[in-house]
């Protein structure tokens, strides 16, 4: 039996059918986009205008956190006395402090001069703002004192009408000002005792520090030295008071012979004034000649004439023979100092040795120990 077929009628649309429309995946909108699709022009400027408002506010706030910084750094550094300034040298007064300076020539201060005219100023001074534009002086006298002399002789306004200055503001106590400027004094080499001992006298008499006695005062100003150079400046209390009055050069006794003088006065009653008799007819004397003097009250026991070579009692040690001897003269050159010591003999005077012929300056020296030895 044969299966029939069936036949599906389908009918084909004469014409094809039409495109359907384009599509794309769908993004999202950001809310800026939507807002600005929003806002309109008017809006947007006064949007930005404030944020860039707030971004200026933000940078002048930094801008004088910073500056507010710096400006308490400055008081700081100000107050340590740790900024330079050059300061005009006729603002700068030295009253407020008795300086531990001998009065008379300085014959290092030639030495400072050339190096600061070769150089310049490698320490600043310290001073004081005193107000009014002036300034008192706390440290570094002779730098002062040379730049002055500089600006005399050169006449230099530029270069030496102004000196490089740490200015510290008013604060400090006199006592505390006082403690600076010996403390740095400490470390020089030429100050002798007799000024040292000078200072404690000038400050014990000064109505504006709190301590009357010389002796205290020692212990008070002079912290940093050992306990013997304080010892040895508290004998030279009683030499400056008693027996430096009557001499010319008090700042060139040496401290073996100061010390002696002081426990020969002990001994001797009215030692000070048998050496002012022994000077008082000497009035152009030489450093040597003063020195030769008080040596010859302290070997003979009071014999005003000055003890011969080789004259100390066997037995005795001559202490004050191997005391340093200084002494100073002029020459067409300028002026010459001469000091000497046990295993020392030194010359200073303004020039540069350094330019002599090494076979000259060798001859000379021979020459000098012939004669000496």
């Amino acid at each position: 039996m044969s299966r029939k077929r069936r036949i599906f009628d389908i009918d084909m649309p004469e014409d094809p059918p039409a495109p359907s429309p384009e599509t794309f995946p769908a993004e999202k909108v950001s809310d800026q986009d939507t807002s600005r699709a929003r806002r309109g022009p008017m809006a947007t400027a006064i949007s930005e205008t404030a944020s860039s408002a707030r971004e200026r506010q933000d940078i002048e706030a930094r801008i004088r956190a910073e500056n507010d910084a710096l400006a308490h750094e400055h008081v700081r550094l100000k107050r340590l006395g740790l900024l330079v300034d050059l300061v005009p040298l006729d603002k700068i007064e030295t009253h407020k402090l008795v300086r531990d300076r001998a009065k008379g020539p300085d014959m290092e201060l030639a030495e400072l001069k050339a190096s600061i005219q070769e150089l310049g100023l490698s320490n600043p001074i310290r001073v004081e703002a005193a107000g009014e534009g002036r300034f008192e002086l706390i440290q570094g006298y002779r730098r002062l004192a040379a730049y002055r002399e500089l600006l005399e002789e050169t006449g230099d306004t530029e270069r030496f009408g102004a000196i490089p200055a740490a200015v510290v503001a008013q604060g400090d106590t006199l006592d505390s000002l006082y403690r600076k400027m010996v403390d740095e004094n400490l470390v020089r080499k030429d100050i002798s005792f007799a000024e040292m001992a000078q200072l404690a006298v000038d400050y014990a008499a000064d109505p504006g520090t709190p301590e009357r006695d010389p002796d205290k005062v020692v212990a008070r100003l002079f912290k940093s030295a050992s306990y013997s150079k304080r010892s040895y400046i508290r004998s030279f209390i009683r030499f400056v008071k008693e027996i430096a009055p009557h001499l010319s050069y008090p700042t060139e006794v040496p401290r073996a012979l100061g010390l002696a003088l002081v426990a020969r006065m002990d001994e001797v009653e009215g030692l000070p004034a048998a050496i002012g008799l022994a000077l008082a007819d000497m009035d152009n004397r030489s450093v040597q000649q003063e020195l030769d003097v008080l040596r010859s009250f302290v070997k003979d026991g009071g014999d005003q004439k000055p003890a011969g070579r080789g004259s100390t009692p066997a037995g005795k040690s001559d202490t004050v023979g191997k005391a340093k001897t200084s002494f100073q003269f002029d020459r067409a050159e300028g002026r010459a100092k001469c000091t000497a010591a046990s295993g020392r003999l030194e010359i200073r005077m303004d020039r540069d040795f350094t330019t002599v012929d090494r076979r000259k300056l060798e001859a000379a020296v021979r020459r000098l120990l012939d004669d000496l030895m």
